[in-house]
């Protein structure tokens, strides 16, 4: 090993991992409470200790380099390491503590919460770190083993994952309340077509999974407006600017208050399975463990929470 990355720091990989997650100088030194100066020095010894640069810019834009990436990973290796470090000694004590990182896909942002807050009456000394992102921005954490697990549907094939589906995640058709179609009976897809079609940007999981089932029932949206997050889309409804297509956990409170109107399409709900992910064969924290198997031993506890922001009649017992 060379001498110089023993020269490394903790101090420098949080600063550099800040830099990383907000592509921004300034918002790092926001974030570290540092001023902006501070943080562009310790970044250039860090390319100093490690003989090659760490960002490029791109008009205003920042990226990463070859070399930024390799150092995120093992930055984030080595404080994975020192968060299970910490567990174990708890472990030792006959506590579980420390912190859970988790990331969600957005859409899961409403209920996961509420299963944390159940899992944490059984273990009341875990904090929770939780990252909203989009699909993409999911499959990027994975790949550079950003956080402990992470709660995503539509888990990609072509990485070597660990999974563990535990809740449905339904799809449906949402409008304003007077909306003409809302007066309907029964629907189609295709019926849905002659009006405007309200989208997330590119990169959401419910916009992959809409667009693939669309294109597999052959029904083809003449219009469409994207939006760049799921409660622009919602509020784009309400606003009466199109139709949706949205997770029933997402607008749960919407349609239980009549102010959104879940449209009877046969094709509908489209099913998806929210799944726990991780890398396989990374070395889990013994929250990150307890988490895992709070899941799975819990159904029951989770079939009834997800009731609660479907709508539908839990599972008895």
């Amino acid at each position: 090993m060379r001498k110089s990355l023993l020269r490394i720091t903790f101090r420098q990989l949080q600063i550099f991992r800040a830099v990383c997650t907000s592509l921004s100088y300034s918002r790092a030194a926001e974030e570290m409470a540092l001023s902006q100066p501070a943080v562009s020095l310790q970044i250039r010894q860090l390319e100093e200790l490690l003989g090659q640069p760490l960002f490029d810019y791109v008009g205003k834009k920042l990226y990463l380099t070859a070399a930024a990436e390799t150092l995120l990973k093992a930055g984030e290796d080595i404080f994975a390491r020192l968060d299970s470090l910490d567990m174990q000694l708890a472990d030792l004590r006959g506590t579980l503590q420390g912190q859970l990182s988790l990331a969600v896909e957005s859409s899961a942002k409403y209920f996961t919460p509420h299963l944390f807050a159940a899992f944490r009456q059984q273990h009341p000394e875990v904090s929770l770190q939780l990252t909203v992102v989009n699909h993409a921005q999911a499959i990027k954490r994975l790949s550079v083993n950003r956080d402990d697990l992470l709660i995503m549907s539509q888990v990609p094939q072509d990485m070597a994952l660990e999974f563990l589906p535990f809740l449905n995640n339904p799809i449906v058709a949402v409008a304003r309340p007077d909306h003409p179609l809302c007066q309907q009976p029964a629907l189609t897809l295709q019926d849905l077509t002659g009006w405007p079609l309200l989208v997330r940007e590119q990169g959401s999981g419910t916009r992959k999974a809409c667009e693939e089932y669309c294109h597999q029932k052959r029904a083809h949206f003449a219009q469409s407006m994207e939006l760049g997050s799921l409660e622009a889309q919602r509020e784009a409804v309400l606003a009466g600017l199109g139709l949706a297509l949205l997770p029933r956990h997402a607008v749960s409170m919407e349609l239980g208050g009549g102010r959104l109107c879940e449209l009877p399409v046969q094709e509908l709900p489209l099913y998806r399975s929210w799944c726990v992910v991780h890398p396989r064969n990374k070395r889990l924290s013994p929250v990150a463990q307890a988490f895992i198997g709070f899941i799975r031993s819990e159904r029951a506890l989770i079939d009834r929470l997800g009731a609660r922001f479907s709508g539908a009649a839990p599972t008895p017992g």
